[in-house]
């Protein structure tokens, strides 16, 4: 099995070019149409967070943490007073919906509050990178070009200029590098914390935390 390390150098030798040509073959347009900002049915949406980003978005909207973020809730079980256990990583947190917090709709038209700093998955939506320690969107890719995969999103098909696809290439590389980061740091840095009755705890990059954000 390939290391992290491995991985993550082959994440920064990406050419950004090649990576351009496959979105261009298979082409994209966002169409507003808010399906991959808000909940699937009874699961709701899901979208991880780097910590440096949280705080991006709390500079940017002057949220709390809890307002940004919330625990990844795979490993967690739910307790009547809310979620309990451990659990790795941040998604952004939702509203009673289970839609993303910072997704809008005006006039049947979705919107992002918080576009111009919105995270990197956000950002290279519907779009991956087939590396064995970078995410996948949830379901199964419906297209592919080398090693760019494409997940669900109406606006797959649809043209898209050089100049956009060069854009989104290169949010797609730094996706894949700072996600191959963030791994080896939850690695180096897990440091085991007992969860208490009611409590959660959140291994990132940066060591355990609380649900709220504040180091263990």
């Amino acid at each position: 099995m390939e290391s992290l390390e491995a991985e993550l150098a082959r994440a920064r030798d990406l050419d950004v070019s090649d990576l351009a040509d496959a979105i261009e073959s298979i082409g994209f347009e966002c169409t507003r149409c808010g399906a991959c900002c808000t909940s699937d049915s009874d699961d709701p949406h899901t979208a991880t967070v780097f910590p440096d980003e949280v705080r991006e978005l709390q500079a940017t909207t002057d949220y709390d943490w809890r307002d940004v973020a919330r625990p990844m809730p795979y490993g967690l079980s739910e307790d009547p007073d809310g979620p309990e256990g451990e659990t790795f990583e941040w998604a952004l947190e939702t509203d009673a919906c289970g839609d993303c917090t910072f997704y809008e709709e005006r006039e049947g038209e979705g919107r992002c509050t918080v576009h111009d700093d919105r995270p990197l998955i956000c950002e290279t939506y519907p779009f991956s990178v087939a590396l064995g320690g970078t995410s996948q969107p949830m379901g199964e890719a419906v297209d592919e070009a080398g090693m760019v995969r494409a997940h669900e999103c109406e606006g797959l098909g649809r043209d898209i200029s050089r100049a956009d696809a060069e854009a989104l290439a290169r949010a797609l590389k730094e996706r894949a590098i700072r996600e191959l980061e963030e791994a080896i740091g939850v690695r180096d840095n897990y440091d085991p914390v007992e969860a208490g009755p009611g409590e959660v705890v959140v291994y990132d990059s940066e060591g355990p935390k609380s649900a709220d954000g504040r180091p263990r």
